[in-house]
């Protein structure tokens, strides 16, 4: 490194460390940096971090991830400061420059999208309508079971089949896209092996169609790249995302990603280029999501249902999302076209009971809700699952942390012990009980998927509802670099001239670099020697003075200064 690098990496390494968690964060996600892998893995200090963002290779591939304007003030000397880029200026490092080379970019050209046609409009309509829909129909699938995920990240095939089998989506295709969207938007989330509706998403599907469509389209306006953003806080005309970053060799099909994503959404309309209907504007100009104008092209949505004898319901068109929310919670839903069918079942009631409903609640409900009365085999039934509710208790012992399983029906307890599906429970009689040593909520679960009808007491010996799958976290990339941050901002420590004097030393002794030093003498002055050190240890600095032709040790807390020569 020359001493002009030298330079530059502290002058970096002090910008650094006066940034906030929150720009480090968009930093380090924007260089594709992961907070657990190398180099993370390897920086002490905030030295590390600016040497490691001002190699070549970072240079050029974090000019790669720049958007147009970005580049284009670069390119024409226009102060615009980009930390890790930029000097204190505004303009480009000098490794900037060597990277840009002669390159000129003009900035993003002030263009505005062309209004949809009726037709076109129609179909966007059409379109928002059922991404909120299919959309709403996996993530609530996604509460009570996570999707898999795969090795890439993306959605499992089995889910994918599953899917389309259940007329949710079309098509596997359509799945991935609808699964990608939502992880865009954070209404999903990515872990591991699983794909989970994340608290945002829990609360989204209770949400009505209009407070959908308007929630999705300020969530994927957020997420949009900044290359896409516009000053306003609204987006750039689409016609002109596919350039956005001209130094990226792979934008050009994450553009189109990022347009069928808004064309999923509604919020872009059929066209070449693509024309914008008239509620997309609004967003589009960084205001609120206005979803009136596409309210007015939705299907007219239902709050009434046939309850048949057959212990179905039928709804005559789109159910309204609260009410089929609901709904689903004691039935599950067999069809999914606009008139769909709900089949009740003693395991779906006995769910609805388990989260909290109760056998007044369930007559209330269907009874306002049903357009043709309560039939008598769905009351018998609700009654019947309503009287068996509860039957089997699962609760812990706090002495010794076992697992209990009781019932006042002794003949049901001992057909629990010898039922081969609970097996891998172990459980074992003692006395009027089973015990299990596997936790409260699995052996829970086992019992209710096995069909019995289970509750799960808490230590106080109340009922609770157990939550099989919880809803993940919304993603948080500051949290995910937090570790890292506290790290770093506890080596950089109080004293950042000794630090980085100490780092000039032991770079210089590992390269075999002569070094001009700035001693302070006892008597004020200042003396330069030319050294080529040798050692550093014990606050003092070992080296030769080629000039005199010995061996010098000098102690550090006296040296002011060093250049390489």
């Amino acid at each position: 490194m020359t001493s002009a690098d030298s330079t530059v990496a502290r002058m970096i390494a002090e910008r650094l460390a006066a940034a906030d968690d929150h720009a480090l964060t968009e930093l380090f996600a924007e260089r594709r940096l992961s907070p657990s892998a190398n180099p993370a893995a390897g920086w002490h200090d905030f030295f590390d971090v600016a040497e490691t963002l001002l190699h070549p290779d970072a240079v050029t591939s974090a000019l790669s991830g720049l958007p147009r304007d970005d580049l284009a003030a670069l390119t024409s000397g226009v102060p615009r400061r980009t930390l890790a880029l930029t000097d204190d200026d505004g303009l480009a490092l000098p490794s900037v420059r060597r990277a840009l080379g002669e390159a000129t970019i003009q900035p993003t050209p002030t263009s505005t999208p062309a209004p949809a046609d009726p037709v076109a409009a129609g179909h966007a309509a059409e379109r928002a309508f059922t991404t909120i829909t299919s959309l709403a129909d996996i993530m609530i699938a996604a509460l009570q079971t996570p999707l898999a995920r795969i090795g890439t990240g993306a959605l499992g095939k089995t889910d994918r089949r599953r899917l389309v089998e259940q007329q949710v989506v079309e098509s596997a295709e359509e799945a991935d896209a609808l699964v990608r969207l939502a992880a865009a938007t954070g209404l999903m989330r990515g872990r591991d092996r699983r794909i989970s509706t994340t608290r945002t998403g829990a609360e989204w599907v209770r949400m009505s169609t209009p407070e959908r469509w308007a929630t999705l389209a300020d969530l994927l306006r957020s997420a949009l790249p900044p290359g896409l953003r516009s000053a306003d806080g609204g987006w750039i005309d689409p016609a002109l995302w596919d350039g956005a970053y001209p130094r990226d060799t792979a934008w050009p099909d994450k553009a189109r990603g990022w347009l069928e994503f808004a064309r999923l959404a509604g919020l872009v309309a059929d066209g070449d280029p693509p024309t914008e209907p008239a509620w997309a504007r609004p967003a589009r100009e960084g205001s609120a999501p206005d979803p009136e104008p596409l309210v007015a092209l939705l299907p007219h949505e239902v709050d009434r249902v046939y309850l048949q004898n057959d212990l179905t319901a039928i709804s005559p068109g789109p159910l309204v999302p609260t009410l089929d929310v609901r709904l689903r919670r004691m039935a599950s839903r067999e069809s999914h076209a606009q008139a769909s069918t709900y089949r009740f079942t003693e395991a779906t009631l006995s769910q609805a009971l388990s989260a909290g409903e109760t056998a007044q609640s369930l007559h209330a409900f269907l009874a306002e809700l049903s357009l043709t009365g309560l039939p008598q085999p769905l009351a018998y039934l609700i009654e019947r699952t309503a009287d068996r509710h509860g039957l089997v208790r699962v609760s812990r012992d706090l002495s010794t942390g076992h697992t209990i399983v009781s019932s006042p029906d002794h003949d049901l307890l001992r057909t629990l012990s010898v039922d081969q599906a609970l097996r891998p429970l172990g459980l074992v009689l003692d006395g009027a009980l089973l015990r299990t040593r596997a936790p409260r909520d699995t052996a829970y679960w086992a019992l209710a998927d096995a069909r019995y009808p289970a509750v799960v007491l808490d230590d106080d010996g109340a009922i609770v509802s157990p939550d099989r799958h919880r809803v993940a976290d919304d993603p948080s990339p500051q949290q995910d670099y937090a570790e890292l941050l506290e790290r770093l901002r506890a080596a950089q420590g109080s004293d950042a001239d000794a630090a980085w004097l100490e780092r000039e030393l032991e770079s210089a002794i590992k390269e075999r670099t002569t070094l001009i030093v700035s001693v302070d003498m006892p008597d004020g002055g200042v003396r330069e020697l030319t050294l080529e050190p040798t050692g550093l240890g014990g606050g003092r600095l070992r080296g030769r003075d080629a000039a005199a032709d010995v061996e010098r040790t000098l102690p550090v807390s006296l040296i002011s200064g060093v250049r390489r020569v």
